[in-house]
């Protein structure tokens, strides 16, 4: 074989639209920022206010966390991109990434349910939900999420690290993600992808399934709601909820289960961009700062503030 052995890669990102790139680079800029004061607030209101210690608030925090972790993974960087022109990556910088967002991609796939099972009980089984959401089993649902994206990612980002890559190194994409990836492996990866596709449905459609079902069983109990005002503010948050998650869930099925197809790639980076930047701006506006409790603590946070200001 003559093809050079690569040691870097290029990430091709929206680098082929040369006229959108300021555009972008603003476009981009104020979405992260958006998602990261939200995201950051819900995180500072859960930990410093005693009435958000609950379980529903403390999965809204630990989601936070990751969402504030894994798009900070990808968008500096293709921020920084966008300014410099230099698309360039180094080969252990490329593998980290793709670990780190792996890792945390897959903890919110399961953060989600776990989030998706407290509502559930709160609302279809009240009698039980103390039983079974009590603050131990509430930092097991959490940390079994964390370590699960944590030896998921490990097994197939180790796995492509021990790979050869040779030929043209550009990643089409706008951060290391393991199919654009993968199609630069040396050799016959057929076993790679196989085994690769195992993981994503394992952490894809189960968790979905049982997401929506979830939500489904309380839409239904919603509708049993004697009063109708209560019932329609109950409907419109739960609805929200079940539309953000199909967002996230949906883009990713078909980022990752549908065939790689040359023609769908740049519709797949558009898709991407849903999971990895749009749902880390909405899901703080959609799951918390529309909640009464949130409401109240921030407010009680901005007078303490203002308080400390004049001292």
């Amino acid at each position: 074989m003559n093809e050079s052995i690569i040691t870097e890669f290029i990430l091709l990102g929206f680098g082929n639209h040369s006229e959108l790139q300021i555009l972008l680079f603003l476009l981009f800029l104020t979405i992260y920022m958006l998602a990261m004061v939200g995201n950051l607030l819900i995180v500072l209101l859960v930990v410093s206010d005693r009435q958000l210690h609950i379980p529903m608030y403390f999965f809204l925090g630990n989601l936070s966390c990751l969402e504030i972790c894994y798009s900070s993974t990808i968008v500096p960087r293709m921020l920084a991109n966008f300014l410099t022109g230099n698309r360039n990556i180094s080969f252990s910088g490329c593998f980290v990434q793709l670990y780190c967002f792996g890792f945390l991609v897959i903890a919110e796939t399961c953060v989600l349910s776990v989030m998706s099972y407290d509502r559930y009980l709160a609302i279809c089984k009240p009698l039980q939900y103390q039983l079974h959401m009590e603050s131990r089993i509430c930092i097991s649902l959490a940390a079994g999420s964390w370590i699960s994206g944590c030896f998921s990612a490990s097994v197939v980002v180790i796995w492509m690290a021990q790979l050869t890559y040779c030929g043209f190194n550009g990643i089409d994409h706008f951060f290391c993600d393991f199919i654009p990836l993968s199609q630069l492996i040396c050799g016959d990866a057929s076993l790679f992808m196989e085994i690769a596709f195992l993981f994503s449905c394992l952490f894809t459609l189960p968790l979905f399934i049982l997401t929506v079902t979830s939500y489904i069983c309380i839409i239904s109990a919603i509708l049993k709601i004697p009063s109708s005002s209560g019932r329609k503010k109950a409907f419109s948050t739960c609805s929200s909820h079940l539309i953000v998650v199909t967002i996230f869930y949906g883009s990713l099925m078909v980022v990752y289960l549908l065939p790689d197809d040359p023609k769908m790639r740049s519709l797949t980076k558009v898709f991407s961009v849903f999971y990895t930047i749009f749902t880390p701006m909405v899901n703080p506006l959609i799951y918390s700062l529309r909640n009464k409790e949130v409401k109240e603590a921030l407010r009680k946070f901005i007078h303490k503030f203002m308080l400390q200001q004049r001292i």
